[in-house]
């Protein structure tokens, strides 16, 4: 696992640290993606100005912020898609009309990212095993052959736009190592902060339990705000739990959602690289019949679909 490159969360620059986890290594900075979305910005504004400088519709557009960056570090899927054409890759959307009737098992593809309101992350294949490189995880988690499918449709049905790479990536020592031998990861990553989270939480509930048997209440007062903010970590620590175990569930119930994407066909636009249709990639997740269908189940029964799976 520590031959795996995995660059974690720093400010809102997940669009760098998705590209350097998909290619697996320092290939992109804030710098080189900040080139691409001005020299887009460059392209889009000579288009606009085709139609007259004077005109009302070319100062409306001087007048907006760019479309392919911001302050905060976010970079559109145009940038993404520039970048990753340097070293000869594509995008292609994984809900559209084109991918789907090529009926390819996801497993047999190299890599994935995935897009969620300006969060982007990737998921890749090396070796013979795939790996989630989230920035915002601890590290790479493992990624079972039958757990992709149910992971895609999860990510699917929050509203996440899927992307399949194509093209061949640069060769990593992960890929040459992981090649000829396999990993097994006893406990999966949690997401960064949790951890401090939690141990404040149990600092918190240590303090509370001396001050319950009356330890230290007359040297250490306790201030109202500090104890109202150990109750708060208490309360989100017992919120991740229930996450943990809402995700679990929602991942062992997207069986009966498999081919549920094929019931939508939406038209389809390319921009750049990529290949975009014009629905979101999420809603194909909930549009079929398995949408339908989970949206129907009562809590009880998708604890037994649960426990029926896991029992399998």
């Amino acid at each position: 696992m520590e031959s795996i490159f995995h660059e974690k969360q720093e400010g809102s620059l997940c669009a760098q640290h998705c590209l350097n986890n998909l290619l697996q290594g320092e290939y992109f900075t804030p710098v080189d993606l900040s080139s691409i979305a001005h020299q887009l910005d460059e392209e889009e504004r000579m288009r606009m100005a085709e139609g007259g400088m004077a005109s009302e519709e070319y100062r409306t557009f001087l007048q907006q912020p760019s479309g392919n960056m911001d302050d905060s570090g976010f970079f559109s899927i145009q940038v993404i898609s520039n970048a990753l054409g340097v070293w000869g890759l594509e995008l292609i959307l994984f809900n559209s009309r084109e991918y789907q009737s090529l009926m390819i098992n996801p497993i047999n593809e190299k890599a994935f990212i995935c897009n969620y309101k300006e969060h982007w992350f990737t998921i890749r294949k090396l070796g013979q095993q795939w790996f989630n490189l989230n920035s915002l995880l601890t590290g790479p988690e493992l990624i079972s052959d039958t757990y992709l499918a149910l992971f895609l449709a999860q990510l699917q049905q929050e509203g996440y736009s899927i992307f399949v790479i194509r093209g061949n990536l640069p060769e990593c020592e992960a890929e040459q190592i992981l090649g000829i031998m396999r990993v097994q990861q006893q406990q999966r990553p949690r997401l960064i902060g949790e951890d401090e989270a939690q141990s404040s939480s149990g600092q918190g509930s240590a303090a509370l339990g001396q001050m319950e048997m009356g330890v230290g209440l007359e040297d250490e007062p306790v201030d109202e705000d500090e104890e109202e903010l150990r109750k708060a970590l208490a309360l989100s620590r017992q919120d991740m739990d229930v996450e943990d175990e809402e995700a679990d569930l929602r991942r062992a119930i997207q069986l009966s959602m498999q081919g549920a994407v094929m019931s939508n066909k939406p038209s389809e636009s390319k921009v750049g690289n990529v290949k975009i249709s014009g629905q979101a990639a999420g809603s194909a997740a909930g549009g079929g019949a398995g949408g339908a269908q989970t949206e129907a189940l009562t809590a009880e029964e998708l604890r037994r679909r649960r426990q029926a799976y896991f029992d399998r």
